[in-house]
This record gives structure tokens, sequence and C-alpha cells, in this order.
């Protein structure tokens, strides 16, 4: 037997076995309810929410890994409880779960994601914290007209600030998983699919790719649906108080 002839093929097996993309994730909780609870990966799929991986948690740790062969969105579940989204991507992913934070960090989209949350929690609380502030200056002795004016343009100013940060992050990965589903968790916050000046102007400079995007397409064809009701609606009070006069 000429063992030349398997050489080549030797030296190839550890590329091979490089280019194969693993996910391992590695959790650590402080929150007592969760030790010797069930862990779950959960990732939707029309519609329905398919368990990808589980883990018991023990003494406070977790751990989940397995083959990844594309990089995915996913959420971590307690039974049907959402927990935090991750990334499911090649890498080792640390997992920090306090009474006072969630994090996931150590490979590129799940720093970015949770670098992202961080700040957009921080403008949040900048922003909540202004309602504190007026009262205090007005209990001070402060005029109320004076301060309120004061604080609607600290806060007009910080809402522009992280609508813009919304918008870069989101025009950053356009073309990553972290795009369309940031995007889905800002539409989230509306109380219904409702078009606003904030998702017309992200959608304005989207590629086709991200306005293809499953979600949201379904978003923005309800959403349309929506405001054309609300229009009808809204023409139809205009005609009766028009009757009525």
């Amino acid at each position: 037997m000429n063992v030349n002839k398997f050489l080549p093929f030797l030296l190839l097996l550890p590329f091979l076995t490089s280019c194969t993309r693993q996910y391992k994730v590695e959790g650590v909780s402080s929150v007592t309810n969760l030790d010797g609870r069930m862990l779950y990966l959960k990732t939707l799929r029309d519609g329905q929410w398919v368990n990808l991986d589980s883990s018991e948690v023990v003494h406070g740790k977790f751990a989940m890994k397995g083959k990844v062969d594309s990089v995915q969105m996913v959420t971590l579940y307690m039974d049907d409880n959402s927990i935090m989204p991750l990334v499911l991507e090649n890498g080792d992913i640390t997992v920090n779960i306090t009474d006072m934070e969630l994090t996931a960090k150590g490979t590129p989209l799940n720093d970015a994601l949770y670098e992202f949350i961080d700040k957009r929690n921080k403008l949040d609380e900048d922003i909540q914290k202004l309602g504190h502030k007026e009262a205090r200056m007005v209990m001070d002795g402060a005029d109320f007209t004076a301060v309120h004016a004061q604080l609607t343009r600290e806060s007009d100013s910080l809402v522009n600030e992280m609508n813009l940060y919304v918008k870069k992050f989101i025009s950053d990965n356009y073309e990553t998983v972290l795009g369309p589903n940031v995007f889905m968790m800002l539409c989230s916050c509306l109380p219904y699919p409702v078009m606003t000046p904030q998702i017309d102007d992200i959608l304005k400079d989207a590629p086709s790719s991200f306005k293809n995007n499953k979600m949201v397409v379904e978003f923005v064809n309800k959403a349309k649906e929506n405001m054309q009701l609300i229009q009808e609606h809204q023409r139809l009070q205009q005609n009766r108080a028009v009757v009525n006069h």
C-alpha cells in the first residue's frame, strides 16, 4: 500500500474539521429559582417555536453545544417563558443571568447585540429619569413652566439620539440576522402593527434582502392594512362631523 496516496487527505482533515461550525453555550445564573429547571434554545419556524437544544441548570450552571448550519437568532426559554435572545453562531457563547442583568458574549454578533441592548437601555433610563428630575426641581422652587420646557428639550434630544442609534444599528446589520430581528423588537413595542416615521426611515434605505425578509414583509403588510383602516375610520369621522355640522 502506498501511504503517500493518503497524505494529501490526512493533511486536509484538520482543515475540514475546522470548517465545521459549532456553537457552545456556557451559562451562569445567580437566580435561585432557575436551579434544577430546564432551559431551552428555541427558534421560530412557520409561526411555531421549535426546540433546538436544552440543558438543566445545576448549581447555577448550564451548557449546550452542537453544530450550526447557519447563523440564526434564537431565544433562551424556561418552559414557556422567554428569557433572552441569543445569536446561534460558530464559537463559545458565555451567558450570564442575574436579577439585574442578562448578557450573552463571546461571539461577534452576540457581542454586538448586547452592546446595543445595553446602550439602548441606558438611553431609556436617562429618559425615564427626566420625570423624577422635573419633580425634584419644582419641589426645590424652580418655575414649573421653565423646568418643563427645559426637560422637554432634553427628552426630545435623548429620544432623537435613541432613534438615530437604533436606525444606525439596524442599517449596519441589514445583511445579518441582527437587522431584521432588532427591527422586529422595535416593532413589538407598538400596540399593533402600524407604519411610523421611524419605521419608514429604516425601510427607505434598506436593501431588498432586508425588505424581503419574511418577518419584515409580514409586519409591513399588516401595518399597511392597519393604516388603511385608520385612514378610512378618520374619513368616516370627518364625514359625520360635516353632516352633523
